[in-house]
């Protein structure tokens, strides 16, 4: 797949198969892609934790609070973003430009993750709702918690859907 392929055929999954485990080779490759992308520095002010198995049932648990995304009952996988913190360079071009580029460092990695799934053949949705404590606890993390990508395979059946998004002229200004 190239690029643009990637990206019009990537959408968050919320039905997943759960008889298929995710192989450990598609999930070191997603990996590699997030440990490639860019990032401000080269900090990489992050670190993943995957959880298979019995432990992503009780990760699925920590992404179910107040009848959000029920669907995660049956995600195989898990990848816990945590943030880590800048290294000297990032950490003083944040301060003195006022800006978090743990988050946009974050988000990029998450991306690269995500699209190499896709091009892998795997299924993801990336969850911003999550009981952070309790997936602290549960995974012996001392950093914060921003992002939970769930890994899988889409369960049969489940159709590329029409992306919805602004048209070019509205999200773009030429000068």
């Amino acid at each position: 797949m190239d690029f643009l392929e990637i990206a019009k055929s990537r959408q968050s999954c919320r039905d997943y198969d759960r008889s298929r485990p995710v192989e450990r080779e598609k999930l070191l490759a997603c990996l590699e892609a997030a440990r490639l992308a860019p990032s401000a520095c080269n900090a990489q002010p992050y670190h993943f934790t995957l959880v298979t198995g019995k432990q992503a049932e009780a990760v699925g648990n920590c992404t179910r609070s107040l009848g959000m995304n029920a669907f995660t009952e049956s995600v195989p996988a898990f990848v816990v973003i945590s943030e880590e913190p800048y290294n000297l360079t990032a950490g003083a071009g944040a301060k003195v430009k006022g800006q978090d580029y743990r988050s946009v460092d974050i988000g990029i990695a998450a991306a690269y993750f995500t699209a190499e799934a896709t091009a892998q053949g795997l299924a993801t949705c990336i969850l911003g709702w999550f009981e952070e404590k309790k997936l602290q606890t549960l995974l012996h993390l001392r950093r914060p918690v921003r992002l939970v990508i769930a890994v899988g395979y889409a369960a049969p059946g489940n159709p590329l859907r029409a992306k919805k998004r602004k048209t070019m002229e509205e999200l773009t200004t030429w000068k």
